[in-house]
């Protein structure tokens, strides 16, 4: 029989991290959407940089950033009583960043893609720039904000080398499902590894067929 608090603890890392992401990732999307800033591009590969960066490396410098001996640990030590290293909220901290493109993206590439007009006439009719965007832009691009929120949701579920980085596995606190599987393996328990392998794999499949049921229904129907 398995133990079902690694599972409880990855959907809990999933959840708040998802919701995180959505209230960080609408206005960074506005702005990035219609800033002309000079440095945007920079910003945006930024932001884009753990889709191809290894997964042990952003933990790696994570890791000692957030370690009470280096300085920025220790100043949330000293100054918030705050640890990040071998804890629940350093894996939230480190979650956020490595998901932050597959909710950004998503989000960012519906706006982009949304006609200048539509903003410019809700500017015309005196509505202000928060009302056009929750009541004008944001109605528009539910897919693309659908599909943020279950890749973020999903693409969580499945971290590996940033949570073993920073959080390690600790029962109960930082022990996720990944990091349980890998356990399992080491201790030759295949059959334990095999469902909770088999518990993400179907999960993972599903999220992946609801994202392409999505945007199949809607990509030759688009609404302004």
């Amino acid at each position: 029989m398995i133990n079902l608090e690694p599972l409880w603890l990855t959907a809990k890392l999933a959840l708040i991290t998802t919701i995180i992401l959505f209230i960080v990732a609408i206005p960074l999307c506005y702005w990035l959407s219609y800033t002309r800033f000079r440095f945007k591009a920079a910003i945006e590969a930024l932001i884009s940089l753990p889709l191809v960066l290894p997964p042990s490396v952003l933990g790696f410098y994570l890791l000692i950033a957030f370690s009470p001996e280096n300085a920025f640990g220790k100043f949330l030590s000293d100054y918030f009583d705050l640890r990040l290293v071998f804890t629940f909220q350093g894996l939230i901290v480190a979650s956020v960043l490595y998901s932050l493109p597959f909710m950004v993206n998503p989000i960012l590439s519906g706006l982009k893609n949304l006609p200048v007009a539509l903003q410019e006439a809700s500017f015309t009719l005196g509505k202000s720039r928060l009302t056009t965007l929750t009541k004008i832009l944001l109605p528009n691009i539910r897919t693309s904000i659908l599909t943020g929120i279950i890749m973020t949701f999903a693409h969580t579920i499945g971290e590996f080398g940033v949570v073993l980085m920073v959080g390690g596995s600790i029962p109960e606190e930082t022990k996720v499902v990944s990091i349980a599987i890998y356990e399992e393996v080491e201790s030759m328990n295949y059959q334990n590894a095999n469902i909770y392998a088999g518990i993400l794999f179907l999960f993972s499949f599903s999220v992946l067929l609801a994202v392409h049921l999505i945007n199949n229904k809607t990509r030759n129907t688009t609404v302004y």
